[in-house]
């Protein structure tokens, strides 16, 4: 059994490089199969932001393992419902969760380093958490979608260029493209 790795270092580096402004202007050509799940990756990481901004300064840490194992729980009974595999989606949202916490951890080292930087408001952490259940639950459908894109021999490819394909559409900074690096090392079933 192959070790599932995340996005080699040549493809963040041309997802990094499409994000850049003035780059990359044209859509790229080929749309991945897998571009909707990559798509889905990158907005759960976008509500990254808003959960630093609700917790930092309070008390409540980055780590939250009562909150991590509700939604592990969550996804999985929508696996399950809805025939996907449980234990994968779990495995799928576990590399979610950790790809969101190097978002919050690189925004607290950036605010910590610049306080001029951090946030003044807090947004209502849960409000922001109804917007990630809803992320989660077209997450978790869009992989049961992709099940047999996720089992081809051609998967990591295909993730690859989706990757490409989401960073040029959405423009993240390098905090989120590197996160949304972690986010996907268990998306193709090897």
């Amino acid at each position: 059994m192959r070790i599932p790795t995340p996005l080699s270092t040549t493809a963040i580096a041309a997802a990094a490089v499409l994000a850049l402004p003035g780059t990359a202007t044209a859509a790229p050509a080929h749309l991945s199969s897998l571009q909707p799940v990559v798509s889905l990756a990158a907005d759960r990481l976008a509500t990254a932001d808003l959960v630093a901004a609700a917790k930092w300064g309070t008390d409540s840490p980055i780590d939250d393992p009562a909150r991590e194992q509700q939604v592990l729980d969550n996804v999985a009974a929508q696996a399950q419902q809805i025939g996907a595999d449980p234990d994968e989606i779990r495995r799928i949202f576990r590399d979610q969760i950790e790809a969101n916490k190097v978002v919050q951890r690189g925004l607290y080292a950036q605010w910590t380093a610049h306080p001029d930087q951090a946030p003044t408001t807090k947004p209502d952490l849960n409000t922001v958490r109804q917007t990630i259940n809803a992320i989660n639950t077209a997450l978790v459908q869009a992989l049961a979608d992709t099940t047999p894109q996720r089992t081809a021999l051609t998967c990591r490819p295909e993730l690859t260029v989706a990757a490409v394909e989401v960073t040029h559409e959405k423009h993240p900074n390098l905090l989120h493209t590197k996160a949304l690096a972690r986010a996907l090392p268990h998306i193709c079933r090897d």
